[in-house]
């Protein structure tokens, strides 16, 4: 058999300068960061969105509990005092 000859690549490696390398470094860090901080605020969205669905349930079971004792009413949650809410008669 016959020798295999090794084939040396002549191409040589391209880069870009020191400078537009610092400046692809800074752009994706600065990317990274804002795609973290909107991780972080996703987060804080959901837990803000499950503590106004909690609060909207014990708005109702209140309401729930105050039509029980008083009937419906209109409450002034300025000082406390309500008004009763009378059924508007259907006519036919």
């Amino acid at each position: 058999m016959g020798k295999v000859k090794k084939i040396k690549s002549k191409a040589k490696a391209n880069s870009i300068t020191a400078e537009e390398l610092a400046s692809v470094k800074k752009v994706q860090a600065d990317l990274q960061a804002y795609l973290a901080n909107i991780g972080v605020l996703e987060v804080q969205k959901a837990k803000a969105i499950y503590h106004v669905n909690m609060l909207e349930k014990e708005m109702d079971e209140t309401k729930k509990d105050i039509e029980a004792k008083y009937g419906p009413v209109n409450i002034n949650l300025v000082d406390g005092t309500f008004e009763e809410i009378v059924p508007e008669a259907v006519i036919e």
